[in-house]
């Protein structure tokens, strides 16, 4: 798309943006009433060995190739972010599978309690009110009805707005790819986030996500919120990510308390890194904080006049395809 067209879009995304503000002000509404919508998941760290057999966990090898056509292919050279002096490149690392990047949407975290080995698949933790959603000054996060936090690529201008509101990190960076490159190179954004995506055109068409039907142990299970939440009631076991973030759709059931795991984990990575290696620390609602709530509210505004623009530019998209 050239910056003239992205303009006319512009032109066009601001005359149609109220309505498609109420629009999806009104769809939030009625899906965050009802919890119960969607899909969700449950992990069983007592039954995750880490694959320790394989070379790569089996979830991970499986997730890197179900979206292995989505990864980023950045443009030499990439600009550092303005007016910061550097830029946050993977492109190196294709291969990493040991955190989170923008070409490995799960990993395995490993460590010792007390002796014994725990194994955490990590991922999105798919919020059921995603602060990464209300703090998303282009507004491309969208909460799917399958459940899913998801991030569209094609618009993402690479802020890190999201990393940022996200309690664990979540979202990694590319630069060097992205819509940005053909609009303002030398001062918008800086390239695309990355993160899971809970497989959402798998479980559109009934299938489950690559993680679950990968899994040897039968550790990972996705299920309606409802049957989840369900089988949370029963457990009796350490929970984790029901009540974190006023709520999540990825529940962890273990034995060895996540208190003792985050310590782990904590230790594991002192003085180290942290990016793309989140904890697992019981979490609050951030957008609960004054500062937050009103950063979210300066931003609102500016992601309903992103999210007209996106709708007038795939709209058209649409127009062209059926004239064709």
């Amino acid at each position: 798309m050239e910056r003239r067209k992205f303009l006319k879009f512009t032109t066009l995304g601001l005359a149609s943006s109220s309505s498609v503000v109420f629009a999806s002000e009104s769809t939030a509404s009625s899906i965050s009433s009802s919890h119960d919508f969607g899909m969700a998941s449950i992990i069983d760290l007592d039954l995750c060995d880490g694959c320790v057999a394989y070379d790569t966990p089996k979830c991970v090898a499986a997730c890197k190739d179900k979206n292995k056509d989505k990864f980023p292919q950045p443009k030499e050279p990439m600009m550092d972010y303005w007016p910061q002096k550097s830029h946050e490149d993977y492109s190196k690392h294709k291969d990493e599978t040991k955190r989170l990047s923008p070409y490995n949407y799960t990993f395995v975290e490993s460590v010792k309690v007390d002796g014994k080995d725990v194994f955490v698949p990590r991922r999105c933790m798919h919020c059921d009110h995603p602060p990464c959603q209300k703090i998303c000054p282009f507004g491309v996060i969208s909460k799917s009805e399958e459940g899913g936090v998801v991030i569209d690529d094609y618009f993402c201008f690479g802020g890190a707005k999201c990393r940022s509101a996200c309690p664990w990190g979540i979202p990694q960076r590319q630069a060097g790819v992205g819509v940005y490159l053909k609009v303002a190179p030398k001062l918008a954004g800086g390239g695309v986030m990355y993160k899971c995506d809970m497989c959402v055109d798998l479980l559109k068409k009934g299938e489950k996500p690559s993680c679950e039907v990968s899994c040897p142990k039968g550790a990972i299970k996705f299920d309606t919120r409802e049957n989840i939440m369900k089988l949370v009631e029963n457990e009796t076991r350490h929970i984790y990510g029901k009540d974190e973030n006023a709520g999540t759709r990825t529940i962890y059931v273990s034995s060895v308390s996540f208190e003792d795991i985050d310590k782990a984990i904590d230790e594991k990575y002192a003085g180290g890194s942290r990016m793309g290696l989140p904890h697992i620390k019981r979490v609050d609602n951030p957008m609960e904080k004054s500062e937050n709530l009103a950063l979210a509210s300066l931003i609102a505004p500016v992601a309903g006049i992103s999210a007209g623009i996106i709708a007038a530019i795939k709209s058209k998209k649409g127009d062209k395809n059926e004239d064709n």
